[in-house]
């Protein structure tokens, strides 16, 4: 048993598996007339007491990733731009505001900005000591290199001590899992592998992994007089292959792979749907995000879709791109499929984050049940 098993509680998936969640499909989830609004006087009646509802929410490090200190990739003989000026001025209002910090200080700082929150989504661009380059390759932070897991041992101390635990990586490290180049896929299925030994060692429970592949997925043609699509079938069962070592991998360490509906491949539900059905592993799941989407009709029903297949985590998200999702039906869509994971706040609307963050946090809990 290592360090973290050893201090922290609830390391374990809080949810249900993936047959109860096929059986709740079979029920339905359709909506109620009432779904864009907040509960109906009988769902009060059995709602869980706000300090319950609240034990679902996380904080996410990429919503604020502003406020983290960052290494320093910018020439210095490069002079800025107005424009670049101007960011710069507002980051540092910014950072005046809330504080500059590193993930080492995320877990308290989530303790002491989210009243409650005890759980934590983490971002991987923004894991490592930034003055010290042995943790890092070209790639980024290396959770495999010995000042690495020194570092995540930190890590594990200040969760540990905060009690703030991490939940869930979003992670973009491990690339090409659908590619065609299969030395370029075998690596990032290696680069999966280590930051799933990496989240073992900090007790997270899930990690996303990117399916890679063209940034827009190939369609259908109708070359054979009707509708086909060829193309996308190479890189959907190279994704299968591909999950389906890492879901492997993930049940040895205790770490759950999960697919949110991203670009290319898995911008679409089906495909996401495929891709965890035909690997048919607890082990791999979907991360639902609210408004990934390609289109407006998808913000309700691509989520109805996969959240009967994730019990780890999901994406509440207010976004630029979509101003006006209803985040109270997406989290009646939610209380309709029975998920108990984890809902991670994803604000990416504009203006002060760590206010809109809160502000899309009371929206989510005032709609759980």
């Amino acid at each position: 048993m290592d360090r973290i098993e050893e201090q922290i509680m609830e390391l374990g998936s809080s949810g249900v598996g993936r047959r109860d969640f096929l059986k709740s499909v079979g029920k339905g989830i359709a909506l109620t007339a009432a779904a864009g609004a907040v509960l109906t006087a009988s769902q009060k009646a059995y709602a869980r007491p706000r300090d319950e509802r609240i034990k679902q929410i996380a904080s996410n490090s990429y919503a604020v990733n502003r406020l983290f200190k960052r290494r320093s990739r910018r020439s210095p003989t490069r002079p800025m731009s107005d424009a670049q000026k101007a960011r710069m001025q507002e980051l540092e209002q910014f950072k005046q505001k809330y504080g500059e910090i590193t993930m080492l200080d995320f877990p308290q700082w989530t303790k002491d900005t989210y009243p409650g929150v005890t759980k934590m989504d983490l971002w991987d661009p923004l894991f490592g000591d930034i003055d010290d380059e042995s943790q890092f390759t070209n790639r980024g932070f290396d959770p495999s290199l010995p000042s690495s897991k020194r570092y995540l041992d930190k890590l594990a101390d200040k969760i540990v001590e905060t009690g703030v635990m991490a939940k869930h990586i979003s992670n973009n490290a491990p690339r090409s899992i659908c590619e065609e180049d299969e030395e370029a896929r075998n690596e990032g299925i290696r680069v999966a592998k280590i930051w799933l030994d990496a989240a073992k060692q900090i007790g997270v429970q899930s990690m996303r992994v990117n399916t890679g592949g063209p940034r827009i997925a190939p369609s259908a043609d109708t070359k054979e007089g009707y509708s086909r699509n060829r193309e996308i079938v190479p890189y959907l069962k190279r994704a299968i292959e591909s999950f389906k070592e890492m879901a492997d991998y993930g049940e040895k360490v205790g770490v759950k792979v999960t697919i949110e509906n991203h670009w290319g491949i898995a911008a679409h539900p089906m495909n996401v749907r495929i891709i965890v059905n035909e690997v048919n592993s607890l082990y791999c799941e979907t991360s639902p995000d609210f408004c990934n989407w390609e289109h407006e009709y998808m913000l309700y029903h691509g989520l109805e879709a996969l959240i009967p297949l994730a019990s780890s985590m999901c994406h509440a998200k207010r976004w630029t791109r979509y101003p006006d999702v209803d985040i109270a039906r997406c989290v009646h869509i939610l209380n309709n499929a029975n998920y108990h994971g984890y809902i991670s706040l994803e604000y990416e609307a504009g203006g002060d984050v760590v206010a809109g963050t809160l502000k899309l946090m009371e929206d989510v809990v005032a709609a759980l049940i």
